[in-house]
């Protein structure tokens, strides 16, 4: 734990401008018990410096906030299984935030604290981790007011460099508010593409990507050319979005529902058939981020074993991706088997269905491939181009499931056509739920449905 705030204090130390003196950072500002010790919270708590910023490079003067709890700080395999000085500590980093000091602002706000809890919630409640260029879709002003400022963008804390503690290596990620626009950038280009935007302005970053709550206007309203950047940006390296979370379902359409050797068990309505462990891994790796970066895209294999990153020196439990995963192996993977289908029903809510141009635009067209995973059973339907390798969907047989888990491969040709058809969906305020988009010669259909459908499948 010392090493973390050794590592805290320094910058605020050489400049004289720590808000506390570092007998009151012992007690800091912030403070909840941590979960696994039997507090309500996640975090141990959360540590708020007043800093400066840097004239010179136009940093103005912000609140710091940086956690404490997801890495290790006692060593003792209460919270976290300690593996060793030379892996992670816990989780493996720590967050941070910077909001803007407002004019006679004397104490900084709190509410950053009960957004980093938020946040830390779902990695312990997940055992998800993130990574710099990750987005967190928020939906929501981070502060709870009428800010414009709803998603979050993560980065390495300009200031805060990787630490050695007796427990492990921490990293410091930084929490970024941006705009709706922006995040759907981030999306369908990449992350760190936005936040080095987001750092040649200085109202809505700044090179220290310090949040202004206030900030009325997106980086594309306030620089127009940018959009040009992204555009460009897009249409040269695509996205690296490779799967999202997702309301979403399939239907096989080849076998009556009656089927009692469906093995898809998918229809809303029915219960749902579980991922295997094995299959639940690949999707897992599907979903990691930079998988199709500098090399060909590959699926994994179904027997995949991870042995790259942190992963290898980490608890078995713990989990890289940031989407949601709640299988368990309740059917031996090997009675499950691999199932071409004929014709299939994809459906979508309204926010998923969003998504589909991008996932067609920015992936397939780029040789990848695209996940949607949902968020309430096993469900996961994974869209890839046929220069994707390991992927069990072949163009003689292009629609594949195994257990619930769909593969669709769609050829370059089919793409084009399809994002000519699904064009309303890039404005999808200008139509009504349901909405339905049918290829009858290529046996596919798909749906977009209101949430309800999703979130009351019985009903």
């Amino acid at each position: 734990m010392f090493g973390c705030q050794d590592k805290c204090v320094a910058p605020w130390e050489e400049e004289s401008l720590l808000l506390l003196a570092l007998a009151v950072l012992l007690s800091p500002l912030f403070w909840t018990e941590g979960t696994r010790l039997g507090g309500p919270d996640p975090l141990d708590y959360v540590s708020m410096y007043r800093n400066v910023g840097n004239p010179a490079l136009n940093v103005p003067e912000h609140w710091h906030y940086v956690s404490f709890g997801l890495s290790d700080l006692y060593g003792d395999n209460r919270v976290h299984e300690f593996t060793g000085t030379d892996g992670p500590s816990g989780f493996g980093f720590e967050l941070t935030f910077r909001l803007k000091r407002e004019t006679g602002e004397s104490a900084p706000p709190t509410w950053p604290a009960e957004l980093m809890q938020g946040l830390a919630r779902y990695v312990f409640q997940s055992e998800n981790t993130f990574c710099s260029g990750d987005h967190v879709s928020w939906h929501s002003p981070l502060d709870n007011s009428e800010s414009r400022i709803q998603h979050m963008l993560l980065t390495e804390d300009p200031q805060m460099q990787p630490v050695q503690t007796p427990f492990g290596v921490v990293t410091f990620l930084q929490i970024v508010g941006v705009c709706t626009e922006e995040l759907h950038a981030a999306q369908q280009w990449n992350g760190q593409g936005i936040l080095e935007l987001l750092r040649t302005v200085p109202v809505a970053g700044g090179p220290w990507l310090i949040t202004d709550m206030r900030r009325g206007e997106t980086i594309f309203e306030i620089d127009p050319h940018l959009q040009e950047r992204v555009d460009k940006g897009i249409e040269t390296d695509g996205s690296n979005l490779s799967g999202v979370s997702a309301k979403c379902a399939w239907d096989d359409l080849s076998r009556p529902p009656e089927d009692d050797e469906d093995s898809r068990s998918i229809c809303i309505g029915t219960q749902p058939r579980r991922l295997s462990g094995k299959d639940t891994e690949q999707i897992r790796e599907t979903l990691r981020r930079g998988l199709e970066i500098n090399s060909k895209p590959v699926l994994p294999p179904i027997n995949a074993q991870r042995q790259n990153g942190l992963n290898h020196d980490r608890a078995p439990s713990r989990k890289d991706s940031l989407e949601s995963e709640s299988s368990a192996a309740i059917i031996p993977h090997e009675l499950i088997r691999t199932r071409q289908l004929e014709s299939v029903h994809l459906k979508f809510n309204q926010e998923s269905g969003a998504l589909i141009p991008l996932c067609l635009r920015g992936r397939l067209l780029h040789g990848r491939h695209f996940t949607y995973k949902s968020i309430t059973g096993d469900t996961a339907i994974t869209f890839v181009s046929t220069g994707v390798e390991g992927a069990f969907a072949t163009e003689e047989h292009p629609y594949a499931a195994h257990g619930p888990w769909l593969q669709i491969l769609l050829t370059e040709e089919f793409v084009e056509r399809m994002l000519e058809d699904l064009e309303d969906l890039n404005s999808p305020e200008e139509f009504k739920l349901p909405k339905e988009y049918s290829w009858p010669e290529k046996k596919l259909k798909v749906s977009i449905l209101p949430d309800a459908v999703f979130d009351n499948p019985l009903h």
